[in-house]
């Protein structure tokens, strides 16, 4: 890029980021009722303009190559069902309690001095994702409740799509008499924006990288900004020996077929040798309609001896996030042979025990670091949505600020506010 096109770029961001953080001072000034109206008017467009938007996503998925991973067109793909669901979730976070009116603590000085700690947007918030368009809407209904402006920036592949998604959006906002300039939807793919973007500390408060590997080692090499990391999830479900087999198939097959191509579906099955040559043949059996490949260990390769799809595990395998329908499995001696194969190849995103005893599922759960951890549940669950908190800007598998589903908390910083009566120091 010559010196005169970077110079033409930097005043054009320039320009739109100074509006987007006025915007944001303006935004956190609106009264929750006018933050949850363009929430359900956004629903209510969404709904009016499905075809729209079906046409734009048709138009991005015919554009795919031909050798497109079928996990990647899952996440690209919408339907009416998928929109339903966004206009769902829109209306779920206008339900929600406002997070700015939470006043976390209050207390009274010996000098008068009246404290009170207070929730604030965290300002504009920068959230780069891929394939998912549905992402744009979640993010956008997260921000905008929470008093937060957004820039949002998709990947290529979904140009299309989340271009229509924006233009509906900004419909709402304006409709609503909320600033326009609260969203900035960029749908331009060149990587040198957001290269620029991730310097501007004077004008974006927090960075949110949504997807791969690869998006997340180029933010965090390159942002000057506070991130909020999204990690890839490596999930494993450990059967004890006392569980209740039924209910591990159930687990088992949900956690892995019911969306593979999503980070909080199962990549590891470990299974206590005392039930492993009951349980591994049914769920085979039961996950056959879906074709799923398994690479094993030598114990359970013998158990599953003469099925096909099943081959040796390498060592690559145990660490490898596959988000479609492949999956490792691994025989253990005990639960704390699962929890030393966990510490050393799962991700910190969503972990889970299925067994009958209390004790060894609080064992599990208090010695597995992971951001989720579950007893006798499948690890679908760990979603926004699905906690009730209306959607997320992801899942966050760091440890500082938050960790697990990011919802609306999680997009506000406690602040002081002090009442005096004349005081000095």
């Amino acid at each position: 890029m010559s010196l005169a096109l970077t110079s033409r770029l930097n005043l054009k961001l320039s320009s739109q980021l100074k509006k987007i953080h006025l915007a944001s001072h303006r935004l956190r000034l609106t009264s929750i009722q006018q933050r949850n109206n363009v929430l359900k008017i956004s629903a209510d467009f969404l709904l009016a303009q499905k075809n729209i938007i079906l046409k734009a996503n048709m138009k991005d998925l015919n554009l795919l190559q031909a050798n497109t991973p079928p996990a990647f067109k899952d996440r690209l793909r919408l339907d009416v069902a998928r929109i339903e669901h966004m206009a769902a979730s829109l209306r779920q976070v206008a339900s929600l309690p406002d997070p700015l009116a939470e006043e976390s603590e209050s207390q009274l000085l010996k000098n008068g001095l009246h404290l009170r700690k207070i929730r604030s947007p965290l300002g504009v918030i920068f959230m780069i994702f891929e394939s998912r368009p549905n992402v744009a809407v979640e993010a956008f209904s997260m921000g905008i409740k929470s008093g937060n402006a957004m820039i949002l920036r998709g990947g290529k592949e979904s140009q299309n799509t989340v271009a229509a998604l924006y233009r509906i959006l900004k419909k709402a906002l304006l409709k609503s008499k909320l600033p326009a300039n609260s969203l900035w939807g960029i749908t331009d793919s060149d990587r040198k924006i957001v290269n620029q973007l991730l310097k501007q500390k004077k004008y974006i408060d927090v960075v949110v990288p949504r997807g791969g590997e690869k998006l997340i080692e180029f933010v965090v090499k390159n942002s000057q900004i506070p991130i909020i990391k999204n990690d890839r999830g490596l999930c494993h479900v450990y059967v004890h020996s006392d569980a209740d087999l039924k209910m591990a198939v159930k687990i088992l097959v949900n956690a892995k077929t019911q969306r593979p191509s999503v980070c909080n579906s199962m990549e590891t099955i470990l299974a206590h040798q005392a039930v492993a040559k009951t349980l591994l043949p049914k769920v085979y059996l039961a996950m056959a309609e879906f074709q799923v490949k398994w690479f094993t260990d030598p114990k359970s390769k013998s158990i599953l001896k003469g099925m096909r799809h099943v081959k040796r595990a390498t060592k690559k395998n145990w660490s490898t996030e596959y988000l479609n329908q492949t999956l490792n499995c691994k025989v253990v001696s005990s639960v704390e042979k699962a929890i030393s194969h966990i510490e050393k190849y799962g991700s910190g995103h969503s972990e889970s025990i299925v067994t009958a005893s209390a004790l060894t599922a609080k064992k599990f759960q208090n010695e597995i670091d992971a951001a989720v951890v579950y007893w006798n549940a499948s690890t679908r669950f760990t979603d926004g949505f699905e906690f009730g908190l209306g959607g997320e800007l992801g899942i966050s598998t760091q440890k500082l600020h938050v960790r697990g589903p990011v919802g609306l908390v999680a997009l506000t910083s406690e602040r002081w506010v002090v009442d005096g009566t004349g005081q000095i120091r």
